[in-house]
């Protein structure tokens, strides 16, 4: 009866306004006049084989195609040849009917010839003694006002980390840079051949100044890769340990304050820094092959506390650290001799 009553009233006032006169919900109402299904619901309508009316036609499509590949068109992009053609009184297509012809095509991308590079080399470099591979770089120290830097040149051997030269200037400039790596090849005596010397590729690293120093003093020339810091980790991480330390200050007053500062780190880095990849041996003593003295006393030390209390030394008898007999830089991974990288 209700039903009848609201279907009657649904055709003058409409569903809502006669769902309220009889006082059921229109949820109600709509759930007896459409009772659910279950079940998966029905397919989608199969379109294949079905053409749009407003399609081209194969052959206007082939001389849209056409058109686009001419040597005239080859290099711009779809709207100005369309804009072109419009001035010139002809119509082919829309802008957008180009596109899509073009990505059915493939030729979606950049139309036009583009310049390739070929992929850099990742740098692998082995050191296994002091003066074989130099890594240096160039960071900024910040000068008593904005805006104002004094630069640091260092030169560091990757080897026994000891830092055999380093340079600090106003600016930035390659002939600086020239004569630190002259100057340092001098003081250690580095003969034709025998050392490598890796940087990043910063404007003074890549100059053509110190790539004819290093040709003539028979220095091999090694870059890291664009954007890789990983491939120059032993300045990145020196530099770090100077910047990190506690009487590192925020600026510095003027460059003779910055040379100061630097002349009493680079002292104690290389002569009072026990280096965790050095077997906690100064850089100094690596360098110049104090390395198995020091380790031989070392034993002797624990060899003693040893007898004295072997019971607290639970597993075996204690050793002193070994210093590693390979430092590389990006050592290759396929090669399970060479893969382990000593700890820096």
């Amino acid at each position: 009866m209700i039903d009848d009553a609201i279907d009657e009233l649904t055709a003058e006032i409409g569903v809502t306004a006669a769902c309220k006169a009889v006082g059921r919900p229109r949820s109600s109402h709509h759930t007896r006049t459409r009772p659910p299904t279950y079940g998966p619901p029905a397919p989608p309508r199969s379109r294949k084989g079905q053409t749009q009316p407003r399609a081209l036609s194969p052959a206007e499509r082939d001389a849209v195609l056409s058109v686009l590949h001419s040597e005239r068109f080859v290099d711009m992009v779809p709207l100005a040849v369309y804009a072109t053609l419009l001035d010139e009184g002809t119509y082919l297509c829309s802008a957008s009917t180009m596109h899509r012809l073009l990505k059915e095509e493939g030729e979606s991308g950049e139309r036009r010839r583009q310049a390739t590079h070929p992929a850099k080399v990742k740098p692998e470099l082995v050191a296994f003694k002091p003066n074989q591979v130099w890594s240096w770089d160039i960071t900024k120290l910040l000068g008593p006002v904005k805006w104002t830097y004094y630069y640091l040149y260092t030169i560091i051997d990757i080897y026994s980390r000891y830092v055999p030269g380093w340079l600090l200037a106003p600016r930035e400039d390659s002939k600086l840079a020239e004569e630190l790596i002259g100057d340092t090849c001098f003081n250690q005596n580095i003969d034709r051949g025998q050392l490598s010397l890796h940087a990043d590729r910063g404007s003074s690293m890549t100059s053509k100044t110190v790539a004819l120093l290093l040709a003539d003093l028979g220095v091999t020339k090694s870059h890291s890769r664009p954007h890789v810091s990983n491939d120059n980790p032993f300045s990145e991480s020196q530099f770090k340990t100077m910047k990190y330390r506690p009487d590192f200050p925020e600026r510095f007053d003027s460059i003779g304050h910055a040379r100061t500062h630097t002349r009493h780190f680079m002292g104690w880095y290389n002569y009072g820094h026990r280096h965790s990849g050095i077997a906690l041996m100064s850089p100094a003593d690596v360098h110049y092959g104090r390395a198995p003295e020091i380790t031989a006393a070392r034993g002797v030390v624990l060899d003693e506390a040893y007898a004295k209390h072997p019971e607290r030394f639970v597993r075996h008898a204690p050793v002193p650290p070994q210093l590693s007999d390979a430092c590389w830089i990006n050592p290759p991974v396929d090669d399970p001799e060479r893969s382990e990288e000593p700890a820096h």
